[in-house]
């Protein structure tokens, strides 16, 4: 009986085992749903909106990330490459390696020495949201000889007549105010505002009178000088071994007076010697000055300069007004005037002797064109070279504050003497 009932319930298997497949089968057909209709037009513009909307987010979040990487460049490229200058292989981010020839490390929180600046262009644009203060004081000494020779020669060695000896010694003081500011990484704007005050004392002795000694002459002239705005823009980015390019564009006013503004005074019985009443603090003209430096550092030296293109605008309906010393006043009008378009061009080296003071040293040259007087060239002008040899010193007082002194000595004719500037920027 057993037996049987094991039989039996053997026998009922296959058909057990078939409605136990029959229901899986069906219910994967029974649970699919439906298919879905397809998009409208509607949905298709939302979709692709929503596609616009997230990839205008993923576009301003690269351009965060590209600002971010470039200061990062920038902060490696020129903070940091006097740190990591002659390490060698090996983990920087571990102890500090072992490493030779490097300079004294800096304490912590403090900048590099700054590069001694010598020439009008500062070494490095300033950083975004920052302002610099520079009150400046530079000093100008120029002296010049003439000897005029009026009568005829006899014999090479010896001249009948009158001999006009004059000696023209000229101080120039210059107080100015400068303010710079960076809009962002690359781009920074500049104003300066000076003040001038000039003497000249006329060394000379009369021509067609007996005299045993010479006689001095005075004159003096303080006003504003010419207002001046700067843009700077950096071209490229600051990369280890790299120059780095900076253009600039500076235009300047004429708010200083001018010879225009004031009266030549002839005196009598000195041939040729026209005193102006005022010196002028200004040059009387309108001008832009386009130009391109570069920076090059080179362990363990950084190699700068640049060249320039100085135009000014014409005037027009201009007078010139000079007195004979009696009194009587002539005027002479002057269509227009254009000054000579000025070229120059710089070049120097500056020196970090330790993290608070460095040493410069470069030459600067310019190249000033023929005046053109109504339309045409001045037939008494000449082309004027000015070359200036320049040192320069700076010290860091404080992580805001430093002290820049540069000293210019004339190397050709036409140039000043003597030009002594001092500097003391301030960060706020």
């Amino acid at each position: 009986m057993r037996i049987k009932a094991a039989h039996q319930t053997r026998a009922h298997y296959p058909a057990a085992l078939a409605i136990l497949l029959g229901g899986v089968v069906a219910a994967p057909a029974a649970a699919e749903s439906p298919p879905k209709p397809e998009p409208t037009l509607t949905e298709l513009k939302h979709m692709v909106e929503e596609q616009s909307r997230r990839l205008n987010a993923l576009r301003q979040q690269m351009q965060q990330e590209e600002a971010r990487l470039d200061d990062m460049r920038r902060e490696i490229g020129m903070d940091r490459l006097g740190t990591l200058r002659a390490t060698g292989p090996g983990d920087t981010t571990a102890s500090p390696p072992q490493t030779v020839g490097q300079r004294p490390q800096t304490k912590q929180g403090t900048e590099s020495a700054p590069v001694a600046q010598i020439f009008d262009q500062p070494g490095i644009l300033t950083p975004p949201g920052t302002i610099i203060l520079e009150p400046s004081l530079q000093y100008s000494y120029a002296s010049t000889n003439r000897v005029a020779l009026v009568g005829y020669t006899v014999i090479p060695a010896l001249t009948i007549g009158l001999i006009d000896v004059r000696e023209v010694k000229r101080n120039t003081w210059t107080a100015a105010l400068t303010a710079r500011t960076g809009l962002t990484n690359r781009l920074e704007l500049e104003a300066k505002i000076p003040w001038v005050y000039r003497s000249d004392e006329s060394i000379s002795r009369p021509v067609a009178t007996p005299a045993s000694s010479d006689q001095v002459f005075n004159t003096t002239g303080s006003h504003l000088g010419d207002l001046e705005f700067t843009a700077r823009y950096q071209l490229n980015q600051a990369e280890p071994n790299e120059p780095i390019y900076v253009a600039s564009l500076r235009f300047k006013t004429r708010t200083g007076s001018d010879q225009f503004d004031t009266t030549v005074l002839r005196i009598p019985g000195f041939s040729g010697l026209g005193l102006l009443r005022d010196l002028p603090t200004g040059s009387g003209f309108y001008s832009l000055q386009p130009g391109v430096t570069f920076l090059f550092p080179s362990d363990p030296v950084v190699f700068f300069g640049g060249v320039n293109y100085q135009y000014s605008f014409k005037r027009s309906d201009l007078k010139l007004r000079e007195d004979d010393g009696a009194g009587n006043v002539t005027v002479t009008r002057l269509d227009s005037v254009q000054p000579g378009g000025v070229f120059g061009f710089n070049f120097g080296m500056g020196l970090a002797l330790n993290d608070r003071s460095s040493f410069s040293v470069g030459y600067d040259h310019a190249s000033v064109g023929r005046t053109r007087i109504n339309g045409r060239e001045d037939p008494l002008g000449v082309r004027v070279q000015l070359g200036t040899l320049m040192f320069g010193y700076a010290y860091r007082l404080s992580a805001d504050r430093s002290l820049n002194v540069s000293l210019g000595v004339g190397v050709t004719r036409d140039t000043p003497d003597l030009t002594l500037t001092l500097r003391m920027p301030i960060t706020l």
